[in-house]
């Protein structure tokens, strides 16, 4: 029961062979990544399209790195400069980019279950680089494959992700993903940031800091969502950053081998001390980045695999 999909939506489908086997895969890439030649021909023949309808540095240039290294066409759209501006549906655009036979569309979108429209409109893979609050699946694989280097496993470790969970997609992947790896997850925040239907997720919940990372592995913090909130969800940044910021007092609650994680872009002095996230000792946050691109590499070229083995499979009954 590996990875048998045709798309990549989210976490949520996945068993943890499936998890594995992107893993396993990614790891591979690591090692491609570090040589002088990094590019190979998975991909050669085929069409990638970037569809991003929200702003993105990091996620929408690992991609782009991604595709080129396996040797795709790369074609990035420019959404706000698009035909959506002028009216058009999401629908009409997926038909539109559909009669231009793509072999694989990266997606990412403000309002969740987009992107899982246009994967039942079109005849390609298409890969979720975010959708609204609901999921960033490979921000979640990165994430675990960072977790599985720097601890040696990705199973039975205690792990605090801390701050605006309520809208954060890239909390969602993470709780569902280390959730399937037998892991303990703990949910550290204000109250009006962690919604208490979240503990049907199997996770602990905490509105003190020093409480809640006692004796973790992992302290992944989350990026205020401003964009997304529409009220007075915390007092102020300062507040904030006194009781759920993470500084050098309260991460000696956590294992003293313990890790930093942050998706990024951070917010430093908001949700994390300038200090802790360059530290070389803990922090973590640059391996993420450099993870982002062979996780992305490995899933595309699973789906290019799967692509192939089912037309040949429809060819054969034909």
């Amino acid at each position: 029961m590996g990875f048998n999909e045709q798309h990549l939506l989210g976490i949520e489908p996945l068993a943890p062979a499936a998890i594995s086997e992107i893993l396993d895969l990614s790891e591979q890439y690591v090692d491609q990544n570090l040589r002088e030649n990094k590019s190979s021909d998975k991909l050669a023949g085929l069409t990638q399209i970037n569809m991003f309808f929200e702003n993105s540095t990091r996620t929408q240039a690992s991609f782009e790195l991604a595709g080129k290294r396996l040797g795709a066409d790369v074609m990035n759209m420019s959404m706000q400069a698009s035909s959506i501006k002028k009216g058009e549906t999401l629908i009409d655009t997926a038909l539109t980019l559909n009669a231009m036979h793509p072999d694989l569309l990266v997606v990412r979108h403000p309002h969740s279950g987009a992107v899982d429209l246009l994967a039942q409109k079109v005849n390609c893979s298409v890969l979720n680089a975010g959708d609204g609050r609901h999921e960033h699946p490979t921000q979640a694989l990165l994430d675990a494959l960072t977790i599985r280097r720097a601890k040696g496993r990705l199973h039975r470790l205690s792990i605090a992700i801390c701050g605006d969970v309520a809208h954060s997609r890239v909390a969602r992947s993470n709780i569902l993903l280390l959730g399937k790896m037998e892991n303990r997850v703990k949910l550290i925040g204000p109250p009006t940031l962690i919604p208490s239907d979240f503990a049907e997720f199997g996770c602990e919940i905490y509105d003190d800091m020093d409480a809640g990372l006692g004796d973790v592995d992992v302290v992944m913090m989350l990026r205020l969502q401003r964009e997304r909130m529409d009220g007075g969800f915390i007092p102020s940044e300062r507040e904030y950053y006194h009781r759920y910021g993470l500084d050098g007092r309260k991460l000696k609650n956590a294992k003293a081998d313990a890790i930093v994680m942050h998706p990024g872009p951070m917010n430093r002095g908001v949700e994390i001390d300038g200090d802790i996230a360059d530290d070389i000792n803990r922090s973590v946050i640059q391996d993420q980045v450099e993870m982002g691109v062979a996780v992305r590499m490995a899933a595309m070229d699973l789906l290019a695999r799967n692509r192939r083995a089912k037309d040949q499979n429809e060819g054969l009954r034909l």
